[in-house]
C-alpha cells in the first residue's frame, strides 16, 4: 500500500489494533523515553502521545518497533518479501527468453515508480513560519544526554559539484529556537558533501524534514550507493512516485507530504560542542565538535504529526529498521559474493557490531575470503564482529550458531583478527574511529585446510525413526 504520508499511515495502524493514543499529558523531559522503552522491549503499539506538555502537536512513536510495523511500513507482509522482489529484478535468468521477458513486463514496470513527481503546491508548505524549535515536542531521552534532540529527522543537501541530493538520518542537538547540532560521522554522506561546501567556503544550504512517508523515512536509513537517489528508492518500495517541492528558501526538494520541515544552513567554518547523547549502543556517546544548523524558516501542515524515536539499549525502534536493511540487501550482497547463503544482524548487535553469515564452502579458507569481503563493504566495514557458519546452519537460530562456535573453532587457527575502521560512535577501542575486529570461521574444517583428523558428524536422528515418533506421538500421552 503506498501511503501518502504519515498520517495516513498511523491511520492504518489505527485500523490494524497497532496504535495506542495517549490522552493523559506527557513530558517529553523523560517520560515519552520510559514509555516507549517499555513498550518497544514488549513488542507493543505505536503510540501517538496526543498531549505533550509544552506543545501544541502530537507525538508519534514507535511507528516500526515491530517486525509486523516495519513490513507494513514498506508495503509488504513480511521483510523477505521485498528481498525477494529485488532478486527477482536482478536476477539475469529471468530475462532469457521472449517469454521470460513478456513475463518481466510488470516487474519492469515497477522501475517507473521511481522517478519523483515535482509540484509546486504542497501539504508540508500549508503554514510558513519564523522558526521557534521551542514550540516543537522535542525529546530529552536520557538523563545524562546534553538536552533534547530532533531524533527522527531527515536530513537532505545537495552535492555542489555534481547537484545530487542526498537524504540521511542525523541527530540534532537543539542549542535554542532557531540553532541546533549537525551530527555528521567522518564517514557518512553528509559529512562528505560538508568538506566540499567547506572547500568553497560560506553556508552550505540544509533542509530537514521531520515526518513524512513510511518508505522514504526509511530509505533515509538504507546504506544505498551515492548514485542512488534515496527519493527514488522511497518510490520503488512505494509503488508510487514520491510527490516532491522545492524548499522555500533554497534549492531543496523535499517530500510534498511531509509534517514538518527546517530549511536554513551550516555555515562551514562554525563548530560548537555537540552531545553526550545515549545512542542505540546503549551507552552514551562521547561529547565532540560538530557543525551548528542554522534554521532560517518553518513550513509545515495546518494539523501536523511529530514524529520521534528513541535509541538506547537494544532492542530498540531502530533494529527493526535495521532488520529491514537485511532483508532488502541480502540480494544485492549475495551478488558480491553468491556463496552467500544467508546473513542476520541480531539485535543486540545494534546494526555494526555482530553479522552471522551461513555460506556454501567450495574451497580452503573460504571463510576469510568472507570475512574480508563483508569488512570491504560499505558500511559493513564497522562490523566488529563477524561469524561464518556452513550453509546447513541457520544463521538466524542463535543457539544451533553458538553450538557451532563454541564447539567448532580452534582459537589460533579460527579467529581473525582485522584492523580498519570502526563506527563514530564505538567507545570500546583504545582509537577513536580505528580499531580492531573479529572474525570466527565456525565452518567445518577440510584436510585441505590442514586438518588431518577425521571431522566429526552431527548427532542425528535417523528419518525412519523420526516419522514413526511421529506418528506414535498421540499414544504416548506426552
Amino acid at each position: 500500500m503506498p501511503y501518502k504520508d504519515i498520517q495516513h499511515f498511523m491511520r492504518y495502524l489505527d485500523e490494524k489494533n497497532q496504535l495506542k493514543r495517549i490522552k493523559a499529558e506527557v513530558s517529553p523531559i523523560l517520560e515519552i523515553t520510559e514509555i516507549a522503552d517499555r513498550v518497544v522491549k514488549k513488542r507493543g503499539p505505536a503510540l501517538l502521545f496526543e498531549h505533550v506538555k509544552g506543545s501544541p502537536y502530537p507525538l508519534l512513536i514507535n511507528t516500526f518497533g515491530s517486525y509486523k510495523r516495519m513490513s507494513m511500513a514498506i508495503g509488504a507482509n513480511k521483510l523477505d518479501d521485498i528481498g525477494n522482489d529485488i532478486q527477482d529484478l536482478i536476477d539475469f535468468s529471468n530475462y532469457q527468453t521472449m517469454l521470460d521477458k513478456v513475463k518481466s513486463i510488470p516487474r519492469l514496470a515497477r522501475l517507473l515508480t521511481v522517478f519523483p513527481i515535482k509540484v509546486k503546491k504542497a501539504p508540508c508548505q500549508e503554514v510558513i513560519e519564523e522558526p521557534d524549535l521551542s514550540k516543537l515536542p522535542i525529546l530529552k531521552c536520557w538523563p545524562d544526554d546534553g538536552g533534547r534532540f530532533i531524533t527522527l529527522p531527515l536530513v537532505f543537501t545537495k552535492d555542489p559539484e555534481t547537484g545530487q541530493q542526498n537524504i540521511g538520518m542525523y541527530r540534532l542537538q537543539v542549542y535554542d529556537k532557531k540553532t541546533t547540532g549537525m551530527h555528521w560521522h567522518l564517514h557518512k554522506d553528509g559529512r562528505e558533501i560538508y568538506n566540499k561546501y567547506k572547500k568553497l567556503g560560506g553556508k552550505m544550504p540544509v533542509t530537514v524534514v521531520i515526518g513524512c512517508d513510511p518508505a522514504t523515512i526509511y530509505a533515509s536509513t538504507a546504506p544505498l550507493p551515492k548514485m542512488i537517489d534515496e527519493i527514488m528508492f522511497a518510490g520503488y518500495l512505494r509503488r508510487m512516485p514520491v510527490p516532491i517541492v522545492k524548499s522555500v528558501t533554497n534549492d531543496i526538494y523535499i517530500p510534498a507530504n511531509s509534517e514538518f520541515v527546517l530549511e536554513g544552513y551550516v555555515d562551514t567554518e562554525e563548530l560548537r560542542m555537540e552531545g553526550p547523547f545515549g545512542d542505540h549502543t546503549g551507552y552514551y556517546s562521547e561529547k565532540d565538535m560538530y557543525p551548528v544548523f542554522h534554521v532560517t524558516k518553518m513550513t509545515r501542515k495546518e494539523k501536523p504529526v511529530f514524529m520521534a524515536t528513541i535509541v538506547g539499549r537494544p532492542p530498540m525502534e531502530d533494529c527493526f529498521m535495521g532488520k529491514a536493511t537485511e532483508r532488502l540487501f541480502l540480494p544485492l550482497l549475495k551478488m558480491i559474493a553468491p556463496e552467500i547463503v544467508d546473513i542476520n544482524f541480531p539485535l543486540e548487535g545494534v546494526f555494526h557490531n555482530c553479522v552471522i553469515v551461513s555460506i556454501h564452502k567450495k574451497y580452503p579458507a573460504h571463510a576469510k575470503k568472507i570475512l574480508n569481503t563483508l569488512w570491504g563493504s560499505g558500511q559493513m566495514m564497522y562490523t566488529k564482529l563477524i561469524i561464518v557458519v556452513d550453509e546447513q546452519v541457520d544463521p538466524h537460530d542463535i543457539s544451533k550458531v553458538a553450538w557451532k562456535v563454541f564447539n567448532n573453532i580452534d582459537a589460533k587457527r579460527d579467529l581473525i583478527i582485522s584492523e580498519g575502521p570502526l563506527d563514530a560512535l564505538d567507545h570500546s577501542s583504545p582509537l577513536h574511529l580505528i580499531g580492531n575486529r573479529l572474525g570466527i570461521d565456525a565452518t567445518k574444517k577440510w584436510a585441505s585446510e590442514g586438518y588431518e583428523r577425521e571431522w566429526p558428524d552431527d548427532i542425528v536422528m535417523t528419518d525412519k525413526i523420526k516419522e514413526k515418533v511421529d506418528k506414535r506421538w498421540k499414544e504416548y500421552g506426552i
